[in-house]
């Protein structure tokens, strides 16, 4: 990405996030990123603006608000509140936070859409084809062939309908020349020989409204169609810095320097966006960087597969930094990866334990015991002295070359050589040797102060990455809290220790995971597993007779108390009423599909004769029935009629 000018915020976006998504690890990727982005350039003394926020319009949303009996809007205020939470635990610097159901937004989209129609480029018309809606993405029927829909492979539906068309057409001989003219414009390579692949197979119109559902923002000419919802979400990237409200800041902030994406979005951020954008006379974003996905264990990630990857349990484990660390150490940025316990927690041990952590406490228990806990004045550098500061000097320049490539794994295994050198000077110089005699106390003290200041250095390094480890470091080292205003060429250059400063010792940096607590952790997911996996769907169900049937016991049941299961994050405890007077307590895996207070009084249904078992200790009387969506969504049977407990159902 290089510097910006120096006049123009550094300006880093993730996509807004679904309302019916459920947070996983690769949501907390992509931010994570972004905000390391925004970290670097804050220290380098830019101006950021580092935007995120939630997608809550759209027929998928209003069909999954529907299936679980709530408002659009409130199924968004929920969703944006875990959202929050997690970014919140993981240390995330966002300066804003979009919601797409903002008035601001509003106006913004209403803004876009007449610059557009102004253009003359947007036309009425009908639509006729196949839509899939968890994608929210039209397919031309070659496009689907015999299968679903291209992306997730689902059904998708026949859409027939009056519209309004944008003419995408008119700029895809433009669109081309952009992406030639400007290679850095769509990152990683792959990514962008895939869209150049895809708009020289020419670009069609594009439907940008719909008349068959009202959960949108209404068309500004015409408010009996809502729009699009990417035509929607996407204007959020203009919304935010002011477009509509405040054409001073939107000035000096717009464009953006990089979208950072999943590779699943990629079509709309490269050829959609920059075609609005285009149509509209705004400047395009200077880069748009699809990443990959992560899998779990060799998996897909998948509500379905009960095997997504909540962010929260990962930082009440192992802690905010090595989670940090890890998602952006483990896989090279634009590459596909697997989530792993067993490499999370080898990496933590090597890495941050062995490596980092040992450093700062051999360096620091030194100082304290031969210094009388002081930094000490260096005297006369050797060739060892000179190494180190001419290895670490580079590290610190190569950094914004990692920037400018989103290289954050390259980045890390740079950083962490610096680490090595460090622990290999350590013990070249020996300096327990060299504190056993006087004559050689002149040398202890430029080791000592040598170590300290590549500390120094790795807290300027890591705290893009880990915060808190970095803060860490400096009290520690007795370092001065970072000075938003101070230029960074004074703190990055070598020599900036002062001797005389108090180190204070302080506990580990992290704490090894030893094999009894590791298996420990692989015990727990496994027992979350079984308690909240749902089979894959099979290809064929074997058959029963109706004698099997009539075995299992299935009774209507009222809710009469819900409440969370400690330490879940998707088991719910149920009390239900089941008729003459008997209650029962169920433990159901539906905690991130209903608040325990939307389930009291519900009528549903309930398997009475199944043996009891226990989930995360807590004792499950029965099993409570339930359905999923396509999109994942758990939804829990119940009748278009009240009916007392204890109906038998058949």
């Amino acid at each position: 990405m290089g510097d910006p000018p120096a006049a123009k915020t550094f300006y880093v976006t993730t996509p807004i996030y679904y309302v019916n998504d459920v947070p996983h690890i690769g949501h907390a990727y992509t931010t994570l990123s972004a905000d390391v982005l925004a970290r670097y350039h804050r220290l380098r003394g830019r101006e950021v603006f580092f935007l995120t926020g939630t997608d809550e319009h759209g027929q998928k949303v209003q069909r999954s608000a529907a299936e679980q009996g709530l408002e659009p809007i409130e199924l968004a205020d929920r969703t944006v509140e875990r959202f929050q939470a997690i970014w919140e635990a993981l240390h995330i610097s966002n300066d804003d936070f979009i919601r797409t159901t903002e008035p601001r937004h509003r106006r913004a989209v209403e803004a876009i859409f007449r610059r557009i129609d102004e253009a003359g480029d947007i036309y009425p018309g009908e639509y006729e084809g196949l839509y899939c809606v968890p994608c929210e993405t039209f397919w031309t029927e070659l496009q689907v062939g015999e299968g679903g829909c291209p992306s997730c492979g689902r059904p998708v539906e026949t859409v027939r309908e009056k519209s309004y068309f944008f003419r995408m057409s008119r700029y895809e001989k433009r669109l081309l020349e952009h992406i030639e003219r400007h290679p850095e414009f769509i990152q990683p390579e792959s990514r962008r020989n895939e869209i150049l692949s895809f708009v020289r197979q020419g670009l069609k119109d594009l439907s940008i409204s719909r008349t068959t559902f009202d959960w949108g923002l209404p068309v500004p000419t015409d408010p009996s169609h809502v729009l699009y919802v990417w035509f929607d979400a996407l204007t959020n990237y203009l919304t935010a810095p002011g477009l509509g409200t405040d054409p001073e800041r939107f000035e000096r902030i717009w464009p953006a320097d990089v979208h950072l994406i999943g590779k699943d979005i990629l079509r709309f951020h490269a050829v959609y966006w920059p075609t609005f954008l285009m149509a509209a006379g705004l400047p395009l974003p200077r880069v748009v960087f699809g990443h990959g996905w992560w899998t779990v264990e060799g998996q897909k990630m998948s509500k379905s597969l009960r095997n997504v990857v909540d962010p929260l349990w990962l930082i009440e484990t192992y802690g905010v930094d090595a989670v940090r660390y890890f998602l952006l150490r483990e896989v090279s940025f634009g590459a596909d990866g697997d989530f792993s316990h067993r490499a999370f927690i080898g990496r933590l041990n090597a890495d941050l334990a062995n490596d980092l952590g040992n450093l700062l406490s051999r360096t620091v228990g030194m100082i304290q015991k031969y210094c009388d806990g002081v930094v000490p004045e260096p005297s006369e550098e050797t060739a060892l002295e000179v190494a180190f500061r001419e290895r670490a000097e580079a590290v610190m320049v190569a950094q914004d070359g990692f920037m400018a490539q989103c290289a954050f794994q390259k980045a890390l295994i740079n950083i962490f050589e610096l680490v090595a050198a460090a622990n290999k000077y350590v013990d070249e110089t020996a300096p327990f040797k060299l504190a056993k005699r006087e004559a050689d106390r002149p040398r202890l003290r430029t080791v000592l102060y040598t170590l300290a200041e590549g500390l120094r250095f790795l807290r300027l390094l890591t705290d893009p990455y880990m915060p808190t480890t970095a803060a860490k470091i400096g009290c520690q080292l007795g370092i001065p809290a970072l000075e938003p205003g101070r230029p960074f060429n004074e703190v990055s250059r070598w020599g900036g220790t002062e001797g005389g400063q108090t180190i204070h010792e302080g506990p580990k940096l992290f704490p090894r995971i030893e094999e009894d607590r590791a298996v420990a952790i692989h015990e727990e997911v496994a027992r979350l597993a079984d308690a909240e996996e749902a089979p894959p769907e099979e290809d064929a169900v074997e058959e029963i007779g109706i004698e099997e049937f009539q075995r299992v016991s299935l009774r209507t049941a009222r809710i009469v108390a819900a409440e969370p299961v400690p330490k879940s994050k998707k088991l719910l405890k149920l009390t239900v009423e089941v008729g003459g007077g008997e209650q029962r307590q169920l433990v159901a895996g539906i905690a991130q599909d209903y608040t325990p207070e939307a389930l009291v009084g519900k009528s549903v249904v309930v398997v009475t004769n199944l043996k009891p078992a226990r989930l995360m200790g807590v004792e499950s009387q029965g099993m409570v029935l339930a359905g999923e969506t396509p999109e994942g969504k758990v939804v829990l049977a119940t009748f278009d009629e009240p009916l007392e407990p204890g109906c038998v159902v058949k």
